[in-house]
């Protein structure tokens, strides 16, 4: 199933609880999610190669959460466009000057560090060690909104399958009618050719005509046997019922859906081997149609 969703979500304050509003220059994870359709669940990450570290509990989380489609899940980091530079803590100053004494006393000649070098080095060790959080509970949010847009078209699509249902239904229904009268021409026909016989055999065959009209009829029954397809629509309308009531039950359904269809298909495929009129042939072809069709929706319904 296709789908969007995309979340931002800032590290937490360092006292542990979020920050009201957003420090300067502070560091924002940002996940995009994308899903198309695909029979299987197939997961592509891109992200950034310092936090490669998140790959396996994203993973995690997206295959307790999906089921079905080819997802490409985006993160990056996105430095606040403020237009400000973070404001340096006392103890980072003081940390970073113990590291300039130390490379001084064993570099003696290593350039002190300049104002810009330092807001830099401030900046990220402000965002650096809470980001993980920042980026997991983005992923969450971008999870949930993608899984509520799935919904959403999840919903068109039973709707698009449910008159495709009743589309079949009606089709079965304008078949079922069709085979009497196909074993009453078929039947015609016999009694038609087997006169004709007769005539041109003459007045020394009149004595079989009897025998000769009962084979007719019982050609035209084991024809009508042959060409049933009574159990072919029976199959089919039961196929039917129990899509529509996984359809209308919701859940996990792609895969039981998908075994029905090939049922479907078989059906309607049986019926068309068994045709014997033009209308019979007409109807097959419309339903393996419409049954290729819900093929189709059915492979992006998870």
């Amino acid at each position: 199933m296709t789908g969007y969703a995309q979340a931002v979500c800032e590290p937490p304050a360092a006292g542990g609880d979020e920050a009201p509003a957003r420090p300067a220059g502070r560091a924002a994870a940002a996940v995009e999610l994308r899903s198309v359709n695909s029979r299987f669940l197939d997961l592509a990450l891109r992200m950034p190669d310092e936090l490669r570290g998140l790959e396996p509990g994203l993973r995690e989380l997206l295959t307790q959460s999906l089921r079905r489609g080819k997802v490409e899940l985006r993160l990056s980091t996105q430095q606040q466009a403020d237009g400000a530079w973070p404001q340096p803590q006392p103890e980072q100053l003081l940390r970073l000057a113990q590291l300039e004494s130390t490379v001084a006393t064993w570099l003696p000649r290593a350039q002190p560090l300049s104002v810009n070098e330092v807001l830099q080095w401030c900046r990220g060790s402000q965002t650096a060690p809470r980001l993980d959080e920042a980026v997991m509970h983005a992923a969450r949010q971008a999870v949930d909104g993608l899984l509520e847009a799935r919904a959403r078209e999840g919903a068109r699509l039973v709707q698009v399958l449910l008159e495709r249902c009743a589309h079949l239904r009606t089709l079965a229904t304008q078949a079922a009618p069709l085979l009497p009268q196909v074993v009453q021409r078929q039947q015609q026909r016999f009694l038609e050719r087997w006169n004709e016989a007769l005539g041109q055999a003459g007045a020394a065959a009149s004595l079989t005509a009897t025998q000769l009209a009962e084979r007719a009829l019982n050609e035209a029954a084991a024809y009508a046997i042959r060409i049933d397809v009574a159990e072919e629509l029976a199959r089919l309308n039961a196929h039917l019922d129990e899509i529509t009531r996984l359809l209308q039950a919701g859940g996990e359904v792609g895969k039981r859906l998908d075994f029905l269809i090939q049922e479907l298909h078989r059906e309607a495929n049986t019926l068309g081997s068994k045709s014997a009129a033009l209308e019979l042939t007409t109807i097959s072809v419309e339903m393996k149609v419409a049954i290729e069709q819900m093929r189709e929706q059915v492979q992006n319904l998870e």
